[in-house]
């Protein structure tokens, strides 16, 4: 059989097909392409995501460590001063009369020469957030600075003020004094210990010791510890060693040395040998 020739329609057909077969391979690779490009941009939309969030994790954490103490010492300090022209006045709370402090307002002022010379802080009725970053703030139910009893106070260690952030430097015998309307009372720490955050039996009358009724003045200082932790509390135990009537003053001496350099008061047993004690 012989074969047919070949027409110009055939020939056109051939071409055609090629033609679509070129255009076919040009738009796979511009499909590829085109959804690698895609890839890039969404792996680049969430590379900027992740290096935004870092910034604003580094403003938060500025934030909390820096700022906040610039905002709560500016505070504080404006409540000393404050509470000074109210103790000259006569006009502040009188903490050694029962029922007379109100929460969330300053009566008090400590000052805690390991701390340094110049260290003084206010201190506030309550341990609600707002006192805590306004200053120091006063167990409510506990005794009142000078009182048979546990005069109890909190205060951050790290943030809003850190006032007590070296609360783990203080040694037995150092002073703590405590500011009033009426005078002053100066504290002798006894010792220390480091308890969980449901240990309130430390702020007992009779730290760590339920039921027993007090016939000391006696002062607990706590902190949350370790530093930059909540997951315990650093307690300081001290005893009224001196009270000081506005009148007779404080001596100056006082407030430079961090150690009375005095024995404790006889009998005073330190409360940080109790059973639930630490450190």
């Amino acid at each position: 059989m012989s074969a047919e020739p070949v027409t110009d329609g055939d020939a056109t057909t051939v071409a055609t097909r090629r033609e679509v077969s070129r255009r076919q391979r040009r738009t796979s690779g511009t499909s590829g392409s085109s959804g690698s490009s895609r890839g890039w941009g969404v792996v680049g939309v969430v590379g900027e995501l992740f290096i935004t969030l870092g910034v604003l994790l580094l403003l938060f954490v500025a934030w909390q460590l820096w700022w906040t103490d610039v905002v709560a010492n500016r505070a504080a300090d404006a409540t000393r001063h404050a509470l000074l022209n109210e103790f000259r006045s006569g006009k502040a709370p009188d903490a050694k009369v029962p029922g007379g402090l109100i929460e969330g307002k300053a009566f008090a002022l400590i000052y805690i020469p390991r701390f340094g010379a110049d260290y003084v802080r206010p201190i506030l009725e309550g341990t609600d957030t707002a006192s805590l970053q306004s200053g120091v703030g006063h167990y409510v139910g506990t005794a009142a600075p000078g009182a048979v009893g546990n005069f109890a106070v909190a205060g951050h260690r790290t943030t809003w003020g850190r006032p007590f952030h070296d609360i783990d430097t203080l040694v037995a015998g150092d002073a703590i004094i405590v500011e009033t309307r009426s005078g002053y009372d100066v504290y002798a720490v006894s010792g220390h210990e480091i308890v969980a955050p449901t240990a309130v039996e430390v702020i007992a009358p009779v730290p760590d010791q339920r039921g027993v009724a007090p016939t000391q003045a006696l002062l607990t200082m706590t902190a949350c510890h370790p530093k930059y932790s909540a997951q315990q509390r650093y307690v300081v135990h001290a005893v009224l060693a001196r009270t000081y009537t506005r009148e007779e003053g404080l001596p100056a001496s006082l407030l430079r040395s961090p150690s009375l350099g005095t024995p404790l008061p006889s009998g005073v047993a330190s409360p940080s040998a109790s059973p639930s004690g630490g450190g």
